[in-house]
């Protein structure tokens, strides 16, 4: 890999792990349009590490308050607010980590063909706009419930499907539970530490079996760069989602998808 493939997959995987619009998406888009080699396994760890590390930064006093509360629930039998949204994230992990173990190799195999991905796109675009019209966005994370939040994990299993948006989907549910767009895009990013960390921890298993060389330089830089851009992205689309909505991101994956038919089809 050069620098700059690794400057722009990086980047690019910093910037749409978070975004409603599909890593998967644009990851297969990139390198298709430029002539790219496959950038191999090694480096795709490096930046789920990049964006788990960012998003653990951003919430880290959250994080912090939910862990303490967790914790304290399980020892000494001591209920909180945080406590129990500690529980609902777990929650809502379950479905995504059960059905990635039985189907995951089935999805990898039949799924990731760029149909779908542009299908996916487009189709689970529209129902975030739906989402975001249709949702009454009056309740707040304190008011989820156990079964919001196996339901919004019921969605987050979607997302399996190459093109869905794992941050798209969780927020589609949520904001049809009738969460506001901060509380939704909160819990979604809450949602994916578990999940980007259990991801990142089977690939890397994968790595180590496979035994490969590894380019360290270009780990370190994916890993700093993902990063970087993860915690930037994260930070400006929490301040700008109220005003701008979702529907800037709908417009842009219904084109995104759209480039990705002709491409299919030429």
């Amino acid at each position: 890999m050069d620098f700059v493939q690794i400057i722009a997959l990086g980047l690019l995987q910093g910037l749409t792990e978070f975004l409603p619009v599909s890593s998967s998406a644009h990851l297969i888009l990139l390198p298709l349009l430029l002539g790219w080699e496959d950038q191999g396994l090694a480096f795709d760890v490096a930046v789920h590490v990049g964006t788990l590390l960012a998003v653990v930064t951003y919430f880290r006093h959250d994080l912090s308050r939910l862990i303490v509360g967790w914790l304290a629930s399980l020892l000494r039998r001591q209920h909180t607010q945080d406590s129990r949204l500690a529980w609902l994230i777990i929650i809502g992990t379950i479905p995504v980590g059960l059905v990635g173990l039985l189907l995951g190799d089935w999805i990898e195999l039949y799924l990731r063909s760029p149909l779908v991905i542009a299908l996916a796109t487009i189709i689970f675009g529209l129902l975030l706009w739906w989402a975001d019209a249709k949702g009454v966005q009056l309740r707040d994370q304190q008011q989820l419930t156990a079964k919001d939040a196996l339901i919004i994990g019921l969605y987050q299993v979607l997302a399996l499907v190459p093109g869905t948006s794992r941050s798209g989907i969780t927020m589609t549910g949520a904001l049809l539970l009738g969460l506001t767009r901060d509380a939704a895009a909160r819990f979604s990013f809450l949602l994916s530490v578990p999940l980007i960390f259990l991801a990142g921890s089977l690939k890397t298993l994968e790595l180590v079996e496979m035994g490969q060389a590894v380019d360290w330089t270009a780990i370190v830089a994916g890993v700093v760069i993902s990063a970087l851009s993860a915690f930037a992205c994260i930070s400006l689309f929490l301040k700008l989602l109220e005003r701008v909505g979702m529907f800037p991101f709908v417009i842009y994956r219904l084109g995104l998808g759209l480039v990705l038919l002709y491409l299919y089809w030429v």
